[in-house]
This record gives structure tokens, sequence and C-alpha cells, in this order.
């Protein structure tokens, strides 16, 4: 391989776009949603079919292969590459038209669906393929792997949805492929001809889901020799997609959901194929394995499978009978139709999740790609179920199936020790037993998400020796010097090569949290990531989820959640990331990592990146040489209670710019921002001054927050619980802690001495509830505390005392009515509040309090210390226009305007001049008369 200096050199002569050789952006390509790592050499971002076209020339004189990726998501390896790697992500995502009267778009290749599809919806329109990765998949990746998703029985596969494509070869010829042989490269028409017979033969019958190989059966004169329809599904390996004309098709105005349970999935998948001559938008299957949410799971009918099948009509009505059509016809244990679009909704990302959340099993072990997709054809999907459960159970392993039951498509990962080498071994040998399974059953090894690494070296086990020669001329005809995406498909590496978990230490780092769901291994809390990229939506808002903000406001991959575990991932591998825990390039993506906790509960994965921020900075900063935030807003409470006492003075002098400019700077506060005002009474000297409780039933957290910035707060959640009938209380002695600035700053040992001091303190009352305000201190309480302090039984009991507000008063006072304040409410729910705690029991007060709509999801951007810092300013700002100050500023006259977190209100009053409450404020002020105790 040329030396990797001279070549970048070359290409950034050559091209426009972004050419980057670093350790970071090689990092981050290194392994796409598969079991595979390669390493490239370095990665272009063009930014038009010129850059393409310079790129591979160059490339080519290196001698060096190229791998074109989109957005990372393929399952199988196939968007990883040895040599250099095109990224279309960054410029290349433009679309370029859409024709509604001719129903067609053209597209660039970086394109995500979602935006194709955004842009068709006012025509009535749509692109019928829709991958559970719509929100982050590019058009040019389902190109290029023929991907089809749940839609597809009635849409059919991207191939089918496919009128033009343009192509550049490796030699750096232009092609625009097209029907009746349009575009075939020389040579290709007489490979064709030459092989008739062998085509016509060599591929299974009635399988709607043959994703395997390449599609020469397009090429047929019989079938219009379609030579865009061949090169779908190539897999990068023929030529390189620069632009796209689809086809769109006419999206229902209206839909309704038929959800119907039966006893296990082989029974729901032998009742799909009798449900496709009623015509159905979708057929999928998942099993009771993969709900493991009790409130999803509470939505669904009874069963332990499921089949969701969707309909569509021109009206709600019309489309809600053709799903009780559905419903009545099926022989299903039970059923129910879901007109109502928020509930469909709900039950598609339960579908869409089972990606990530099948890469654990119940019970916490790991489980893996590798055989994620395959078909067969519908009428014999019960029966291969059964065999294929049978096979698992011979190898010991497990595995969840789930997938598009109408077409015959079964997902499923398996538990595969794919860290050991005996659990490669087995890997290997259940692969050629499954290949064969799938080809007794007239099947297709790939039924949506292509061959890749992990399925090609198999490809003679389901089309025989004769064809897959076959393919190697077909992709000789293209490429003859084989400079794309080498190993897949045609001549490929073995299925055992290339794995990802080779490259990780044999070692366990040692590590300050105790990472109890990962078996104590950071190693394995790491690898969580699987690369379903669900923190890379992009575009409308999200509903109620989190993850990833600081990817929504960037756009950037290294700041999104998948970008800094490949990342950790790197830097534990030692190479790319050769620093390993002083990796300048780890440091720089997590520097804008608002530690939101989103991703715990929002990746399917459950990725925790703030605790592996916290992490790395504790090993990053060993000594006293960390910045000086650290030390002023990682200290905060200690600095408060230095402070407090001259509250009048320091507020004074913060309104005083030459005084305020130079402390933010010695603080490392950012200049735009505001001091927050302290307040002149701390909570605690306000409850000095109200009767003392006698046998309190629960007891009050002080946090620092509440307690020197907003002790109205507080002292207004004491007033509604004692209104409530409850006896409330601080907690004895004056110092108690949580240690969040000192874990969100990654000063670990610290954040110990503290909690271990708190833990002390709280000896007397250990067990009792206690009421947590400030929600990011309540995350911390029930999370980091106890995997700081693993063995500590104490901090056990403290975590799973802690209660939020309303849920203080749904336990504590469950017959207590609180007061009608019958408006409506705009805000944010706190990220920690979403990711850790749950907000059903605030969504339950709110109602009974009358307080109706809901609160935007997403993180107000202030996030503690991050928006504070300096050079987190312009993102912090971002983070809070993408779903915060929309919300507020689309609020009713009149809202009541909600924030639990001191953060969140400190945001708006800065950004909105708009003063935000706590619930727990807002009932108080409700309260009648009688029911305000004495202060």
């Amino acid at each position: 391989m040329a030396h990797r200096t001279d070549l970048a050199r070359d290409l950034r002569r050559a091209v426009r776009g972004d050419v980057d050789f670093g350790a970071a952006a090689r990092a981050l390509t290194t392994m796409d949603a598969s079991n595979y790592r390669r390493v490239p050499v370095g990665v272009v971002a063009p930014r038009d079919g010129d850059d393409v076209a310079a790129a591979l020339q160059v490339c080519r004189a290196h001698e060096v292969p190229v791998t074109a990726r989109g957005g990372g998501t393929s399952t199988a390896g196939q968007a990883t590459g040895r040599g250099v790697v095109l990224d279309f992500t960054r410029h290349m995502r433009g679309l370029l038209d859409l024709d509604p009267a001719a129903r067609t778009a053209t597209v660039q290749p970086g394109l995500v669906l979602d935006r194709l599809r955004e842009a068709a919806r006012p025509h009535g329109l749509t692109f019928g393929p829709d991958p559970s990765t719509h929100s982050r998949c590019t058009l040019g990746g389902m190109i290029g792997n023929n991907a089809c998703g749940a839609h597809s029985v009635a849409w059919g596969t991207t191939a089918d949805n496919v009128h033009e494509l343009s192509v550049l070869t490796y030699d750096g010829d232009s092609h625009r492929l097209g029907r009746d042989g349009r575009g075939a490269p020389p040579g290709l028409t007489d490979l064709v001809h030459r092989h008739l017979a062998l085509i016509r033969t060599g591929f299974p019958p009635g399988l709607p889901r043959r994703i395997s190989g390449y599609a020469l059966d397009a090429l047929l004169p019989e079938r219009g020799t379609d030579v865009a329809r061949a090169f779908c599904g190539s897999e990068g390996t023929l030529a390189v997609l620069t632009e796209a004309t689809v086809r769109l098709v006419e999206a229902p105005p209206a839909r309704a959901l038929a959800v119907l349970g039966y006893a296990d999935e082989s029974a729901a998948a032998e009742a799909a194929a009798g449900l496709l001559p009623l015509a159905p938008l979708t057929v999928e299957g998942m099993a009771e394995d993969l709900v493991r949410d009790p409130a999803a799971r509470a939505r669904l009918p009874r069963g332990a499978a499921w089949l969701f099948a969707e309909t569509g009509g021109a009206t709600a009505a019309e489309a809600a009978a053709r799903a009780a059509d559905l419903l009545r016809a099926a022989d299903a244990l039970d059923g129910a139709v879901v007109a109502d679009p928020a509930g469909q909704r709900a039950l598609w990302r339960v579908r869409e999740d089972a990606a990530g959340t099948a890469t654990r099993m119940p019970d916490g072990t790991e489980a893996w790609p590798g055989w994620e997709d395959c078909a067969v054809p519908p009428a014999r999907l019960g029966a291969y179920l059964r065999d294929f459960r049978a096979l698992l159970a011979d190898h010991g392993l497990r595995g969840t199936p789930y997938g598009h039951f109408g077409e015959g498509c079964v997902h499923v990962r398996i538990d595969f020790g794919l860290a050991e080498p005996s659990g490669v071994r087995a890997f290997r040998r259940f692969s050629e037993e499954l290949a064969d399974l799938v080809a007794s059953h007239g099947g297709s090894l790939s039924g949506e998400h292509g061959d890749g690494l992990a399925r090609s070296e198999l490809l003679p086990r389901m089309y025989g020796d004769d064809l897959v020669r076959l393919f190697g001329h077909f992709k000789e005809v293209w490429d003859p010097v084989g400079g794309l995406n080498p190993g897949v498909l045609a001549h490929p590496d073995h299925l055992d090569r290339h794995l990802r978990f080779a490259a990780l230490p044999p070692e366990r780092p040692v590590t300050a949290f105790a990472y109890p769901d990962d078996g104590g291994d950071f190693r394995t809390a790491v690898r969580r990531c699987v690369g379903v990229a669900k923190c890379r939506e992009e575009g409308a808002d999200p509903g109620p989820s989190v993850m990833c903000p600081s990817y929504r406001a960037t756009g950037e991959e290294q700041h999104s959640t998948r970008g800094r575990a490949r990342l950790l991932h790197e830097m534990l591998a030692g190479g790319p990331v050769t620093d390993g825990w002083g990796s300048p390039e780890v440091r720089e993506a997590l520097d804008l990592c608002l530690a939101c906790k989103g991703c715990r509960s929002d990746c399917p994965a459950g990725v925790d990146m703030a605790t592996y921020k916290a992490e790395f900075l504790h090993h990053h900063y060993p000594g006293w040489a960390r910045p000086v935030s650290h030390y002023t807003m990682g200290g905060l409470p200690s600095w408060l209670r230095v402070l407090a006492p001259a509250a009048p003075l320091l507020n004074a002098a913060a309104r005083v710019p030459p005084l305020a400019a130079p402390a933010k700077w010695a603080a490392g506060v950012a200049r735009q921002r505001r001091f927050p005002r302290l307040a002149r009474r701390t909570l605690l000297a306000g409850v000095r001054a109200r009767p003392p409780v006698d046998s309190p039933q629960a007891y009050l957290w002080p946090d620092t927050f509440t307690h020197h910035f907003d002790p109205q707060v507080g002292e207004a959640a004491l007033r509604v619980l004692e209104a409530a009938g409850l006896r409330v209380a601080l907690p004895p002695g004056p110092r108690v802690c949580c240690g969040l600035t000192y874990v969100s700053t990654g000063r670990l040992d610290r954040a110990r001495q503290v909690m271990r001091r708190t833990l002390r303190t709280l000896e007397p009352v250990t067990g009792r509830p206690l009421v947590v305000l400030e929600p990011s201190c309540a995350a911390t309480l029930r999370t980091d505390l106890p995997e700081l302090l693993p063995d500590d039984a104490g901090a056990r009991a403290v975590a799973a005392s802690v209660r939020t507000f309303a849920q203080a008063l749904e336990e504590l006072a469950p017959d207590w009515e609180p007061p009608r304040l019958d408006r409506p409410v705009a805000g944010q729910t706190h990220c920690h509040q979403h990711a850790v705690l749950g907000d059903a029991a605030e969504r339950r007060l709110r109602e009974r309090a009358g307080l109706a709509g809901e609160l935007s999801g997403g993180c107000c951007g202030l996030a503690g210390n991050f928006g504070f810092e300096r050079g987190h300013y312009d993102v912090s700002v971002a983070c809070a226009q993408d779903r915060l100050l929309p919300a507020v500023s689309a609020a009713p006259p009149g809202a009541a305007l909600l924030a639990d977190g001191f953060s969140c209100r400190t945001q708006l009053a800065e950004l909105a001049d708009r003063r935000a409450r706590h619930l727990a404020e807002v009932l108080a002020e409700a309260l009648p008369a009688e029911d305000r105790p004495s202060s």
C-alpha cells in the first residue's frame, strides 16, 4: 500500500472536499453496525461527482482500495474498508429534484431517507423502502445493500424503486445505468449471453427477499436487461454511486395498525403469509423476548408473539376498517386495531428499537449480528423458524427472532462468544450449518442487509460454485483490478477475519465505576455500541427522546454517541488512537458531550456515554493539571458554602461588567453567560425558621442548586408535601452532597470522598424516602452513587430511597388530590429525569392537577457546568434552539412554563427571558389558603 503521507498529499491537491488521515477520522470509520472492523488509511468527504472522480484517480494511481460509506448502519461489514473511505454524508447529501407528476426524485448518495420522505410528504408521496434506520440511513447505502424495510410487502425493495443511477468505476469511467442495457460496461452483455441458462436456473424461485449475491437475473432479456436493478445490492464492489433517480409511491393519507397476538413466533410466522391476500402495507413479527419495557408490553394484546399488520386508506375510517378485516381474518389468540397515530408511533418504536434491544439477552448477555436477516419463502417461514430454534439449541446458543414475517425475512442476534477464540470457532461452525439450513428451505442468506464480510464466503452453499464463479466474472467486468471494497461478495474474505473483538486488549482495564450491567468490564461497556446509530437522528422533533443533543447541534459523527463509543473502542484497541487514556482525540470528542444521559435510555443498546466520559476524564487528568472549570464549577458545592454569606455583595459585583468579565475568565466561564444570582437566604436557613418536624416520614434533599440558588423551590415542595399530609424534614447535618459536579468533571476520587461523607451523615435515616427536587442530583444518587461505591450497602440503600417530587406524592400520599389549575403547560422534561428516573409520576400528577399538554424532549443545552464552560456556548445555544426554545415559543397564552431542573430554568431565563418554574412551585401557588402552612 502506498505511503500514507504521499496519498494524503495527492488527495488534498485533487479534491475540493475534506481529506482527513488523522487518527480520529480513521477511528470513526473502522466499524459499521456489524461484528467487523477494518482500519482505513484515510477518509475523504467529496463535494460532488468531480471530487469522487478525482479521489478515485488518485487512489488508482497509488493502488489503494476504496470503500463508499453512507450512514454506516450496515450489519455485515460492507461499509468498512482498509483503504480510503468515501464519506458521502458530509457534503453529497442533497435532494436535487423532486417531480410529483412523474413521481420521481433525484438524490445524492448521502441524502438521509427521512429527508426525502419529508420532501415527498406534501405531495402525498413517499419512498417505499423504509428500514428501521430510516432516520439516519442514506439512499446510497440503501442502493448498495438493496435495503427493504417494513413496507416492502406493499412497495418492494430498493431495487424495485430505482429508475436510473449515475456511477463511476474504479478506472474512472462514468455510466448512467438503466433498463435495456443502458450504461452497461464493455463485456457485460457478452458475459450474460454466454451464461443465460445458468442465470435463468441458478436463483431460487418464490423468494421476495433475495438480497444475497449479485442480481444477475435482472440482466435477462425477458426482464428488461435492467443494469440499474442489477447494480442494487452490489455493496460498493462494482462502482461508486454519485447520483440516483428513484421512484416514489403514493402514501395513504391515513393508516391503522392491526396488532395480532400468537402463542409463539412460529405460530405468528405461519399466520403471516395468510394475511397477504388482504394487501396489508406491512406484516411485521416479533416475540415477547424483545418487549422488555412494561409500558410497551401493556399496549400489546395477549400472546407471546405478535404481528403488526398496517393498512392504509383515504380516510382514518377506511384504514381502520381494513385493519379490522385483517383482525377478523387472522387466526390469532387476541388482537386490537390501533387507529390513533400516537399509539401507532409508540408501537412502531418498539419494533424499530429491536435491532438494539436484541443486542442483549434478557439476562444481559451480549448478542451479535452475523445472521441478521436470512429470508425464506413466506409459506416456509414457520417451519424454518422451528428448524432454526433447534439448530440454536444444538449449538447451545440463544437468539430472539423478529422481522419482516410477511416476506419471510428474519432478523436475529445471537449470543456468540466472539470475544474468545472458542466462541469464534463456534461462530464459524454455526454459520456454515445455518447457511445449509437456509438453502434447504429455498432461502437467501441475506434478505435485506447484504452479505458483506459476514456471509460472502458462504454464497457457494446457497448458489453453487458455478454461479458464484460467475459472480466473480461479473465483478471483474466492472472492476478488473479489484479496487472497490475488496473482500466483499466476489473473492471474499473469511467470515471470521476482521472481527472487531480481536483488537481489544486481553486485560480488563482498571476503572472507577463498577459497570454492574457489563460484568464490571469497561471493554464490554464500550462495545455495547453496535452502530445502529439512533444517536444520529436529525431533522424533525423526535418526540420525548433526548439523544443525542451534541450530534443534533453539530452534525458531526465524533459528537454522536456512536462516534464517541468508536473512539473509546479504538483507544482500548491501541490503534488508530494510540495514546490510551491520554488520547487528545477522545478528549476532543467527549468535550462536547453534555453528559445528558439520554443515551442511557434512548440508545437501544443502553450505551451510557455520560459515565464513560466521567471515567475517561478521571484517567485523562490523573493529577492536578486539569481545566480550571473542573475546580471552579466542578467544586461548586464547596465554593458556595464559603461564598453564601457574601451573596448580596457577589450578586452586585456580578452585574458590573468590569468586575464580572475577569471573574468569568478566571473561572473558565463563557463570557456570554451571566453568573446566576445567589439566594439571600439559603434553603436551610429558611427551614430553620419553620417549626421542627416530629418523626419525619421522608426527607427533602437540599441539593446545591435548590439550597443556594432557588430555595423557593424547596420551600414550595415542603408546603405541597405538608398539604398532602406528610411530615417532611431536611436530612440531619449541614453537609450532604450527591457529588454530581465532581462526577461530571471526572474528579471521581473526590466524588467518592464526598459520597462517603454523605453516607455517614445519612446513616441515622438511611432507608427513609429521600425526596430530591433537582433531577440531575436524583439521577446521581440513583445511579452514580452505587456504581462508584459498589461494595457499600448504604450506597445501595440510599439509591433505592430516592424519589422525585411526584413519585413521593404518589407513593406516600396516594389519596391526596392536588389543586386543579386547568391550564396548559410547556417546557421540558429534564434529560436526567427522562433517562434515569422516568416521568410517569410527573405526567400523572400534572394530569390530576389539570395541567394539560406535553413537555418537550431533548436537552436544554446548559447541562450543569457544560453550558457555562468557555468554548461551549454556541453548542449550548444550538441545543436549546433544537427543542426547548421552539416548544416555549409555541406555548399557548397563559401556559405554565415547567422546568424541574435548575439548568433548564437558567437557560430559559438567559436565552428567552422567560421564567420557568418547578412543578412544586406551580402547585404550591394554587394551594388553598388553609393548606399553606405558615413559615
